[in-house]
């Protein structure tokens, strides 16, 4: 019988896994290196403060110490243009060599007295007195014109003058914007790599359990001898098929007993009775009119107790999913025909009509014995609890994967009561003469090949029973009789 887990398509858990896992690793190195980043530029700012600070200092003593004539102007500005070369983390430079640095120095009365850098210094001067700039203490400042802030250092002079020294962000920044961009490389890279290293453990993991899935779904009722593959080696999914062959080896033995105590049982039954019923009918040979019908009435109640024996023990086995199989090739089509050919006589004795739609052959893979018995369960129920002149209709359909049997009839239907349990032993109607156990019979022989039935009360009235059966696979019957599990049968 083939499980819901091999009629559902299986969605991988492995990507699901994966996906969580690449996630929480994602997050966390990008923690990481946003933390790294944030040092890196902590320290590129420390290193340019640092810079800035020990440039002015040097700068300050320049102007301070040199003589106030015509070349003060050159001289510290030739040094100032000097300190531009010693600028850390410079880039090449892409116009003026000075764009990246300034100096200025600012005389106590607020003049600009000595400018080195980009323009005249005069649109800048009002952007550096608008900010307080404490001594060795650098600060972020725009100047007109660049997109970009400079850090900015100041001194003040012994004659009350400020130097004051930029330094341009812009190579700073683009070393972190490289930086950056080296890092999500890094990190996509990284994802991409713990991505597939947890995918490809996680997938061939699943797919022992996968493979372990499929084996146990291919384990019919009927065949317990089937086991789930061993993986060589030492870990949980190991564990777990050995656990699952253990179990299945206590199932089988259950089985096996159960088999043997039905078998038993049948047969201290049977024999009484057969021996009852042949020494009833040498009595009715040798018996005289009046005391045959009695003769004949405790015949009948024999054989309805062998029935009832014989469908009490199929029953009770198929609850209990040990109900023996022996599957080969069976039409459908050709079967209720057959059945409906033998129950017509009386069916038309009472009155009942039979009619019956088929789109044609209807192959499934079952075992032909039960079969016969459902559908005689199936027409014994209508006989024995339909008023005359009602009609069965029987329809047989043949679906992508599985063939349905759909028997309806125009009669008093089902009682409400019993509806929800028709399918439970000892479960009949109030004018039911029966024991209640031929639905439960159909259900135990549907059930027992993968298929299902359903029962309920047509709105125009009488009753509805659909029954669907797994349709035979495609494939040669004596392929499916080597391979189906009904071929290894318990005896």
């Amino acid at each position: 019988m083939s499980s819901e887990t091999g009629k559902r398509r299986i969605h991988s858990a492995a990507w699901r896994i994966s996906l969580r896992a690449t996630f929480a690793f994602a997050c966390g190195t990008l923690i990481l290196f946003v933390y790294l980043q944030h040092f890196i530029a902590s320290n590129i700012q420390r290193r340019s403060d640092a810079w800035l600070s020990g440039e002015i200092e040097t700068l300050g003593h320049v102007a301070e110490e040199t003589p106030r004539n015509a070349f003060y102007e050159r001289v510290v500005g030739e040094v100032a243009e000097l300190a531009t070369r010693e600028v850390p983390h410079r880039f090449k430079p892409t116009g003026n060599a000075n764009d990246s640095v300034f100096f200025a120095q600012i005389g106590s009365d607020g003049a600009l007295k000595l400018w080195v850098g980009v323009g005249s210094g005069t649109a800048d001067l009002s952007a550096i007195k608008a900010i307080r700039i404490v001594s060795d203490r650098p600060t972020d400042l725009r100047l007109p014109g660049f997109a970009i802030p400079f850090r900015v250092a100041s001194l003040r002079l012994k004659d009350g003058n400020h130097v004051y020294l930029g330094l341009s962000e812009r190579d700073d920044l683009r070393l972190l914007s490289n930086l950056r961009l080296r890092f999500f490389i890094l990190w996509l890279l990284l994802v991409m790599l713990g991505f597939g290293m947890v995918f490809f453990s996680t997938r061939r993991m699943l797919g022992h359990v996968r493979k372990i899935t499929e084996a146990a779904s291919r384990i019919g009722h009927s065949d317990l001898t089937a086991r789930v593959p061993i993986i060589r080696r030492n870990d949980e999914v190991s564990h777990l098929a050995l656990t699952l062959n253990n179990m299945l080896d206590r199932i089988e033995r259950s089985m096996h007993q159960l088999h043997t105590i039905t078998d038993a049982l049948a047969h201290d039954l049977r024999s009484p009775l057969t021996a009852i019923r042949g020494k009833l009918e040498s009595s009715l040979s040798t018996a005289d009119g009046d005391q045959a019908e009695p003769i004949v009435s405790a015949i009948e109640e024999l054989d309805r107790l062998t029935e009832f024996l014989n469908k009490s023990l199929d029953v009770a086995e198929a609850k209990a999913d040990a109900l023996r199989l022996t599957r080969s090739e069976v039409d459908l089509d050709e079967l209720l025909r057959a059945m409906i050919d033998l129950y017509e006589p009386s069916m038309s004795e009472k009155g009942l009509k039979v009619r019956m739609r088929s789109a044609g052959a209807v192959k499934v893979f079952a075992d032909a014995a039960l079969l016969h018995r459902m559908a005689a369960n199936l027409l014994d129920n209508e006989l024995k609890h339909l008023p005359s002149t009602c009609t069965i209709d029987i329809e047989l359909l043949s679906g992508e994967d599985a063939a349905s049997l759909i028997l309806e009839d125009d009669g008093p239907g089902f009682d409400s009561e019993v509806l929800p349990h028709l399918f439970e032993r000892r479960v009949k109607g109030r004018k039911s003469n029966g024991h209640g156990l031929g639905l439960a019979f159909v259900d135990a022989v549907a059930r027992a090949h993968g298929g299902t039935v359903a029962a309920s009360n047509r709105e125009s009235g009488g009753a509805r029973i659909a029954i669907t059966l797994p349709l035979a696979p495609k494939v040669p019957a004596g392929a499916l009789a080597a391979t189906a599990p009904g071929s290894n049968s318990f005896h």
